[in-house]
């Protein structure tokens, strides 16, 4: 996920290792027209405020709305009014205010050098060498699956450690349960490239929406999701089946991948997957448009949402933490209730909702300290700091620490919690396979103990990974292509909390699939998200501490450099602070 949450699944080969129908994108805009000193909020209202009172509250603090979503009593507002949120407060109907992600005007000069998308430790790994990547093995031999069907293994299926991890292979559930075409998957993250050969067939143009618009710079100037006149399409309002940065196609893939004769098959390879795009090219996932994708989702009947990353520019929100000023504490305050407002929408409505737990190597039950937050440039001169003696009991990270949400924890291919994976009895629900490549034999890194999924040809090009004639060109990304060679897609090894999470997901959505029943309100199925949730976790592999239960880590990098690090999980075999209620099965999940 993003340096955290999302492993802003970026190719480092680019950067160099530098580091609700026609619903209305988000407000979190690249308006760089706009007279310095303009600013814009999220503004949540008290429970049961009508529009004309939420208008006329936000006229009185001195803003104008400028979208409003009424579902869950929030708005973005605009004001050049510097008092806005002391005034707001002031309102009886406005419960709190967040500043939003708008950018100051800045010189010309400023949008240069390559996009600031963001890595953290464990997305650099995979990028940084070490390990080569396998050859694309031969075909597989054909399979019966469910209805005496001929299932034959993906060509890359070889590469897929994880799906034999969790038993999603023509072995395993594909032959009982491979999901159903009327059951919806939710992405919220950077995109998915719906014109992906592993994808296109199971993406759901009609229902997918793009919930945010790219930031050219932040406040202080610097690069974020570069010019709107270099992006593809020219403009920073990409359409719903694009994805530039790569993480979103990624995690579509692992969820439902088909079984086409190319590249890899996902958890559940027959279900429908809808691009909910909440996140931008850079990786920072802003509050607005998570609320908005969230009540689409539950709109429209999306059954399970994967979130893989966690909402900026708050790592943790802490409503009272001394380092901070009583804004900032009033500013996390409301990213926590507007959030789980919107958690609370879908979920009503049977959206399942899992997230990534994190790519700190934390335990998120004790106190910690948080450096990176904010971790975006509202006003000019902002920058982060740091937040010791973090505690748990007043600090939250969403969505993962949202009520109703499963939080993912990550394995590597030995069935070890990944070195980097967050962790905590209590946090941590369940485990799914993410990748570590330093989960080898003699500590040093291999990239083919990474996730391997589907990468944007586009993108590949972009950042250097293919040639112009298709021809691969860097370790980490594999090629595949159909029987007649004429049909060809790209995959790319990544590896973080934000890969566990859609195993996660896909196994719910193999869960809705198997035992939903009829949605007579908006079509397809319809499981109640409690019930999915306990099938998830009743049906995970109970896996017990290490022994001892302080694990030590060790790393030994392509330099030569020895890294350690100790990790201690807390729990039962049955629960713990490493795997939850266990290591999800899809075999186990939609039973014989």
């Amino acid at each position: 996920m993003r340096r955290f949450r999302t492993i802003a699944a970026t190719s480092a080969i680019a950067l160099g290792l530098t580091a609700l129908a026609a619903a209305p994108a988000s407000a979190f805009t690249a308006d760089v027209s706009q007279d310095v000193g303009e600013q814009e909020y999220v503004v949540l209202f008290a429970t049961g405020t009508s529009s004309a009172a939420a208008e006329a509250a936000v006229t009185a603090a001195g803003g104008t709305i400028v979208t409003q979503n009424t579902d869950v009593g929030v708005a973005t507002v605009r004001t050049t009014d510097a008092d806005f949120a002391a005034e707001a407060l002031a309102q009886g109907a406005i419960e709190g205010t967040a500043q939003n992600r708008v950018i100051a005007d800045v010189p010309d000069e400023a949008v240069s050098g390559e996009e600031a998308k963001k890595l953290d430790e464990a997305e650099a790994e995979v990028r940084a060498g070490g390990g080569t990547t396998p050859a694309a093995p031969a075909a597989s031999a054909a399979k019966k699956g469910k209805g005496g069907q001929t299932l034959t293994a993906e060509p890359l299926a070889p590469l897929q450690w994880d799906m034999q991890q969790i038993g999603a292979t023509v072995d395993g559930s594909y032959k009982v349960e491979r999901g159903s075409s009327k059951v919806l998957v939710g992405i919220l993250d950077t995109g998915v490239d719906g014109t992906h050969p592993d994808i296109a067939p199971n993406f759901d143009a009609k229902k997918s929406r793009n919930f945010t618009v790219d930031i050219p710079v932040d406040a202080n100037g610097d690069t974020i999701d570069g010019p709107c006149e270099d992006e593809a399409d020219g403009s920073c309002e990409d359409a719903a089946n694009v994805d530039e940065n790569g993480h979103g196609t990624h995690v579509a893939s692992t969820i439902g991948s088909p079984i086409n004769g190319i590249g890899i098959a996902g958890v559940a390879p027959d279900v429908k997957l809808v691009n909910l795009r909440a996140g931008q090219d850079s990786g920072y996932f802003f509050l607005q448009p998570s609320i908005d994708a969230l009540t689409y989702a539950g709109k429209i009947g999306v059954d399970v949402v994967n979130m893989s990353y966690y909402v900026d520019p708050w790592l943790f929100n802490c409503s009272s933490h001394p380092a901070d000023s009583p804004e900032d504490q009033q500013e996390q305050q409301t990213i926590v209730k507007a959030m789980q407002r919107a958690l609370d929408y879908a979920r009503y409505r049977g959206v399942t909702l899992v997230s990534a737990a994190g790519n700190g190597a934390t335990d998120y039950t004790k106190v910690i300290s948080d450096a990176g937050s904010p971790d975006f440039a509202d006003v000019p001169g902002e920058v982060a700091y740091t937040r010791d003696l973090l505690d748990p009991a007043t600090c939250t990270s969403m969505p993962s620490e949202g009520k109703g949400v499963i939080s993912v924890s990550s394995t590597g291919e030995s069935k070890r919690k990944a070195y980097y994976s967050d962790y905590g009895n209590g946090y941590v629900d369940v485990a799914a396979p993410g990748g570590d490549v330093y989960d080898t034999a003699g500590n040093t890194r291999d990239i083919s103990k990474a996730i391997l999924a589907a990468y944007p040809q586009a993108l590949a090009l972009e950042e250097g990974a293919i040639d112009e004639a298709g021809n691969v060109l860097v370790d980490g990304v594999v090629k595949s292509c159909d029987a007649a060679g004429t049909t060809c897609g790209y995959y790319q090894y990544l590896q973080g909390t934000s890969m566990a999470s859609p195993h996660a997901a896909g196994v719910a959505a193999l869960i809705v699939s198997k035992y939903g029943i009829p949605d007579l309100i908006r079509g397809g199925k319809y499981l109640p998200a409690s019930i999915v949730d306990a099938r998830l976790r009743q049906t995970a592999v109970d896996t017990a501490c290490p022994t001892p239960a302080a694990f030590t880590y060790t790393r030994i990098t392509p330099a030569g450099s020895t890294l350690t690090a100790t990790h201690t999980c807390e729990g039962t075999k049955a629960q713990n602070g490493f795997y939850g209620n266990g290591i999800v099965n899809a075999l186990k999940a939609v039973g014989r």
